[in-house]
């Protein structure tokens, strides 16, 4: 049943054979040459580990997300990993984070043998709600060790709340700005809002690897030089370990490589915030949202990515709530359109977790979302008549 008070405008694209959520090949023909010159630089270097290529890059990303220093690792997971251990997180202590993310955000905790203490989600954002957060750490602040917000999707979470209560209670901030490179808040980027930032270079991320890549941000170079010791077996220098680390050193084709692309950033980035800008326009035109919708309903079977003021948002992902979400994702997976769920389960309800005593319906708005999101093709190189033929098959759907 449509609503009568939303005007539609049938939106009209020629047939395209498939829509992909990601096309790396198109953004790879562009700086192919540059490419092939990193990794051949690196191989006729000999020195594949760590190393000068690893070193420039970190200054670079510190540079470009306004933190002092920079710790290249293995992965997102262990940039996380790295930044709870050298602020002090130990076994037994809890750390405060969203229920709605990818599955790293807890498991790192875990890792380490804390407990993650999972919080609901602003419903508009997907982000943690400073809210129940402050409401958590009231209820059981003496144990809270540390809070780990996600900037999920690319839109930083509210720092300058998440910040106050963070002072108030006396404990580190770590964001998770695995999504976010480039995102900042109130002109502030990610990355250098909080204690130390972990940064995902994973294959499909803003910033990408040819393989897995990490990297923590930090303000304080004394966090940064435990982080570069723990990355590295524990190991200050050559067969000497101080205390018990992990491999998870960055190789120097990955710097290599990113080192290429983070130039293009901002430019990917903005054309990424275009694109999100298209689809929100189409989705108008074809009268499928209505302004300040939060939630879809039968008579507005969508709602828009919401962006914060304070925001600047990336779109990491570019994620509708949607009604009848699994069977609209079956019509367009026939028409060969890809979309992708982030995230079908809440972390809270995670069978690994389920020591931690959550029970469905504990965490209502990540539980509910988990059932509403649905993601759609995005990247820089997305084509309008590509957009317009995803938009006008979800109108088909609820036509």
């Amino acid at each position: 049943m449509t609503n009568p008070s939303v005007k539609r405008h049938p939106v009209r694209a020629g047939k395209i054979d498939a829509v992909p959520m990601l096309d790396l090949h198109r953004q790879y023909q562009q700086i192919r040459e540059e490419i092939l010159r990193a990794i051949e630089r690196v191989c006729a270097s000999q020195h594949f580990i760590l190393g000068a290529e690893v070193e420039a890059l970190e200054k670079e990303v510190a540079a470009f997300t306004g933190a002092a220093n920079a710790v290249a690792c293995a992965s997102g997971t262990d940039a996380l990993w790295l930044a709870l251990l050298a602020v002090g997180i130990q076994p037994g202590d809890a750390v405060v984070t969203t229920a709605f993310s990818f599955f790293a955000s807890a498991s790192a905790i875990a890792r380490i043998g804390a407990r993650p203490v999972f919080v609901d989600i602003d419903p508009q954002t997907f982000n943690l709600d400073p809210a129940k957060l402050a409401a958590e750490l009231k209820a059981g602040g003496a144990r809270v060790r540390a809070i780990l917000p996600v900037h999920l999707y690319g839109q930083c979470a509210d720092m300058d709340t998440i910040g106050g209560i963070a002072k108030e209670f006396n404990v580190p901030v770590i964001e998770d700005a695995a999504q976010a490179i480039g995102a900042a808040w109130k002109n502030q980027r990610a990355g250098s809002l909080g204690l130390a930032a972990a940064f995902s270079f994973y294959p499909t991320k803003n910033l990408s690897a040819y393989g897995d890549a990490g990297m923590v941000t930090t303000g304080d170079p004394e966090l940064a030089e435990h982080m570069r010791q723990l990355r590295n077996h524990g190991s200050p220098q050559r067969y000497l370990h101080e205390e018990l680390g992990w491999n998870c050193r960055m190789d120097a084709i990955q710097a290599a490589v990113l080192r290429v692309k983070l130039p293009y950033v901002e430019d990917w980035n903005q054309r990424r915030r275009d694109r999100a800008g298209d689809y929100d326009r189409l989705f108008e035109q074809a009268g499928l949202v209505k302004h300040g919708t939060e939630h879809p309903s039968a008579s507005v079977p969508m709602a828009l990515p919401y962006r914060s003021a304070h925001v600047h948002h990336v779109f990491h992902q570019y994620v509708l709530r949607v009604q009848r979400r699994d069977e609209l994702r079956q019509f367009l997976t026939e028409r060969k359109i890809s979309t992708e769920i982030y995230y079908p389960i809440p972390l809270h309800l995670q069978p690994c977790f389920e020591y931690l005593g959550y029970r469905e319906g504990d965490l209502p708005e990540s539980e509910l979302a988990a059932k509403q999101v649905l993601a759609l093709p995005m990247f820089p190189e997305l084509t309008e008549d590509e957009q317009k033929w995803v938009v006008e098959n979800i109108a088909e759907f609820y036509a």
